[in-house]
């Protein structure tokens, strides 16, 4: 610290942190560091189950090390809709299935009261291990959700990019700013742009509304209930757009 100051490399950390969001930006664009995608474990044979199977073995990205196990997507190959959140929670990773935790009892409870039955869309995760750091308190351990960095998403991404192009849905709805910037672009802000439908590589319907957990983690009990009721109109939305 003493000689700091002399160091000939002082004199450009002043442009080096100027850069460096810039910087980061084409690294991720250019996919640099990226060495494995979940392409290394693709079936042969692609179809949802052989998907579901191989997905086991992925070590595309450091999340496997500790979660229990992967959540693959759930539903009907023929689904018309698909719902595709930002990765599995706690109970999820512990069942093995998506949106079965308190976002997933919420996520029924907008889909029942927008008219759509869960069985008959398809549901999915942009990544599927559950990231998460573990906390001790009063009530012991608990494993709290961290959100998936850009390494995480683009390793997992041919798995759904799989299942998309398997189901081919009429209509994507995704859950949440993780999976919508996914599918839409990392400048998508889900304030600004929540209920339009915009046209993907993979649907041309495709809407982002809120994610479940956002909702019940909203203090504010009015923003709650307003959010909350977003997320029913949205769905409402999308099930009522044109086949």
């Amino acid at each position: 610290m003493r000689h700091w100051p002399t160091l000939p490399e002082t004199a450009m950390i002043d442009d080096l942190l100027k850069q460096a969001p810039e910087r980061v930006e084409s690294m991720i664009d250019q996919h640099e560091g990226f060495a494995e995608t979940a392409m290394h474990y693709m079936p042969e044979h692609v179809e949802l189950e052989t998907l579901r199977e191989a997905i086991q073995c992925c070590q595309a990205c450091d999340l496997h090390r500790h979660a229990t196990q992967p959540v693959f997507g759930e539903g009907p190959v023929d689904a018309r809709i698909v719902l595709v959140g930002e990765q599995p929670g706690d109970q999820e990773d512990r069942q093995g299935r998506p949106f079965v935790g308190p976002a997933g009892k919420l996520l029924d409870q907008a889909l029942q009261r927008a008219g759509i039955r869960r069985d008959a869309v398809y549901v999915t995760n942009v990544v599927k291990h559950f990231k998460f750091v573990e906390k001790t308190g009063v009530r012991g351990k608990r494993r709290l959700h961290q959100k998936p960095n850009a390494r995480e998403v683009y390793a997992c991404r041919p798995w759904l990019e799989a299942e998309l192009a398997l189901i081919q849905p009429q209509l994507i709805v995704c859950l949440g700013a993780t999976a919508a910037q996914s599918l839409f672009g990392r400048d998508f802000q889900i304030s600004k742009r929540r209920g339009q439908f915009v046209a993907t590589d993979w649907c041309e319907r495709t809407i982002a509304t809120w994610h479940p957990a956002a909702i019940l983690r909203m203090p504010d009990r009015a923003k709650k209930a307003e959010m909350e009721q977003q997320l029913v109109d949205d769905l409402v939305r999308a099930n009522d757009a044109p086949h």
